[in-house]
């Protein structure tokens, strides 16, 4: 017999639903028509135990008792899955074949692995275990992943990738919280002052944005443009060349390039009044624009927060629904927007769902080429998971929520792009000597629209909004500039962030890191949290009232603000998880052993402790205002112990 062991029931039921009938449901399993048996977890069946449970002590928090750190790591059955838990104890039993059907990501590999290891099984039944890989429940894809089934072994550095991510986590964040939580308990704050090796870098984005908005100061800058009439037939218009100050102008501008000193602008603007204008370079050619790729789901939460305002977390649920309940979309929780060439196959059959789940995007599909291919379907960019896409699933009616039809609908028109032909732009460039200085125009014209096409009527008219027109001139030609226009500026300061900009922050976290080594590394793995984790990282942080919602603007509250003040810099930035990162991908690839890394970061923490220990309460930390209590609390959650482990 088999046992696949999926991570939820609703992938079980996929699995079981391409495997012989007829089927006998049991409490917590499926048993098939050939013997096979498909049962699952309900998430994680086990969890990290408490630090009490390493010693009784420890249920007091004590700064005397930090750091915490077990000799011998202890897992426990969640209360709510002990009962699943125990079901699959009893398939165990029968010694069957195992296949792990976690999904397909670092997460879903420990997740079975951790619940085989934890049943005891034999060297001989981890090297015969396999692997199914199933990143769409409908059933030809059911089927056809498990014609491809892999040795589970091969997957095994991704456990324990994810099992040293896991740790760590417990250890840093467990530690750190107790002891900034007792810190903010000495200057007379009683809310906890969690810290994680993620949620802490992110809040710190907010804190530092926060503060650069209070503290700015305004300066004025000036631009100039030169206004060169132009006769095209009977069409006259100005061509507007921007001043491009020289190397002498420098003292005079800031580090963006911007002029400060307008007396300085306006003898420009005085010198140009009625010269001759030269064309001193021309340049006409055709850019093409491909359309975009298909989504991730950081990428889709960015979109989904602009469009709809809507939560990471929301749109996570949504896409598990649209995954799990409807099968309209392919696995979710991806940080891929490539897929790979064999689905290529499928877009006919997809295309065709897509036209009968929205009408709205009929029109959209009667426009697709299929003989078109974008960069999109690219093997080598695909791993575990791909792209966001439909799947070939009609529905029968259209029992879509609101949300879920914006999202099914964001996921639909963004496949359809790719079979649409490139956007096409007609740009021109001119520069021209007045006066001894350079002036220069650029446009920008789009003349074929592609999958431009499919775009709201707004954006593909921001997109045209302030294109000056720039005719094809000859080098040599010379017209007369009429004068000088000078406009005022204001520096202005930088925008709160939103959830659709601090997601994009944290996928995009290099721009924030100096270091190049670092940079490199930020932006080759997923950037701050993973595609799974983001938006409950955001959740914990309004939780934990260290961030706070004003409008659509997420800001630091003043306790977040003071937390971040009174923590040491390193645990502020990101430098310290691309780091772990780094280490935890190539432990992954197996080029990094699990042992190192572990010691060097109980060094680290211990260092780190033992320096809460011996400095004065952070000033910071002092005259915080008061905890808000929830305005109801939930039957069952009296007893507050923070867990550090998912953040």
């Amino acid at each position: 017999m088999r046992l696949f062991i999926a991570e939820k029931p609703s992938l079980g039921r996929a699995i079981a639903a391409a495997l012989p009938t007829p089927h006998k449901n049991e409490q917590g399993f499926i048993r098939c028509a050939n013997g096979d048996v498909v049962t699952w977890c309900i998430g994680h069946l086990l969890e990290q135990v408490e630090p009490d449970a390493y010693d009784e002590r420890y249920k007091k928090w004590n700064m005397a008792d930090l750091p915490i750190i077990p000799q011998q790591w202890q897992l426990r059955p969640r209360a709510a899955a002990k009962k699943q838990l125990s079901v699959i104890k009893q398939l165990f039993k029968q010694k069957p074949e195992l296949i792990n059907a976690g999904d397909p990501d670092r997460e879903g590999q420990l997740l079975v692995d951790e619940v085989i290891d934890y049943l005891k099984a034999t060297k001989a039944q981890k090297q015969s275990t396999q692997r199914l890989l199933i990143s769409d429940l409908n059933l030809p894809a059911v089927k056809r992943a498990l014609t491809q089934m892999r040795s589970n072994q091969e997957f095994v550095p991704l456990s324990v990738s994810a099992l040293a991510r896991s740790r760590a986590d417990w250890l840093y964040g467990m530690n750190m919280s107790r002891a900034y939580t007792l810190l903010g308990q000495k200057a007379g704050y009683q809310g906890v002052l969690s810290v994680g090796r993620v949620q802490t870098p992110v809040l710190g984005l907010v804190v530092r944005r926060d503060e650069e908005i209070e503290n700015f100061v305004p300066r004025d800058y000036f631009s100039l443009h030169a206004l060169i009439p132009y006769q095209n037939g009977n069409e006259e218009f100005d061509i507007r060349a921007k001043w491009k100050p020289s190397e002498a102008i420098k003292p005079w501008q800031d580090e963006e390039g911007r002029v400060l000193n307008r007396k300085l602008v306006e003898n420009v603007a005085s010198r140009i009044q009625g010269q001759p204008a030269m064309v001193k370079d021309s340049e006409q050619k055709q850019t093409k624009q491909a359309p975009p790729l298909p989504y991730s789901l950081s990428a889709l939460q960015i979109e989904a927060a602009r469009r709809f305002q809507m939560s990471a977390q929301d749109v996570l649920n949504v896409c598990q629904s649209l995954y799990e309940k409807h099968k309209l979309i392919t696995y979710p929780r991806s940080d891929s927007r490539y897929l790979p060439k064999e689905h290529f196959k499928q877009a006919g059959s997809v295309v065709e769902a897509i036209n009968n789940n929205d009408a709205q995007l009929q029109q959209a599909v009667a426009g697709v080429d299929l003989s078109l291919k974008s960069k999109a379907w690219n093997d080598s960019k695909v791993d575990a998971h791909h792209a966001i896409i439909p799947t070939p699933k009609k529905m029968a009616s259209h029992v879509l929520s609101g949300h879920e039809a914006k999202i099914y609908q964001m996921i639909a028109r963004q496949y359809l792009m790719q079979f649409y032909p490139a956007a096409v732009y007609a740009e021109s460039k001119l520069e021209f000597d007045i006066a001894g200085g350079v002036f220069i125009a650029k446009g920008r014209v789009l003349i074929v629209s592609g999958w431009k096409i499919l775009q709201s009527s707004k954006t593909q008219e921001a997109d045209e909004e302030g294109i000056d027109q720039v005719p094809a001139l000859a080098i040599g030609e010379k017209l007369l500039c009429r004068e000088g226009e000078i406009k005022d500026h204001k520096t202005e300061p930088p925008r709160h962030f939103t959830e659709s900009t601090l997601l994009q922050a944290m996928t995009g976290i290099a721009r924030f890191v100096a270091d190049k080594e670092l940079k490199k590394i930020l932006r080759d793995t997923d950037g701050l949290g993973t595609e799974a984790t983001r938006a409950g990282i955001l959740d914990t942080l309004f939780k934990r009232q260290l961030l706070v919602r004003e409008g659509r603007f997420i800001k630091a509250s003043q306790a977040g603000r003071g937390l971040i003040h009174a923590l040491p810099a390193e645990s502020t930035y990101p430098d310290m998880t691309a780091h772990w990162e780094h280490q935890l991908q190539a432990m992954a690839e197996k080029q990094q052993a699990y042992t190192p890394f572990m010691q060097h970061l109980q060094q680290q923490i211990e260092q780190l402790i033992h320096n809460v220990k011996t400095a004065p309460v952070p000033d910071s930390l002092r005259s915080l205002p008061p905890v808000k209590k929830p305005a109801y609390k939930k039957k069952g959650t009296a007893r507050k112990i923070y867990k550090a482990r998912k953040s």
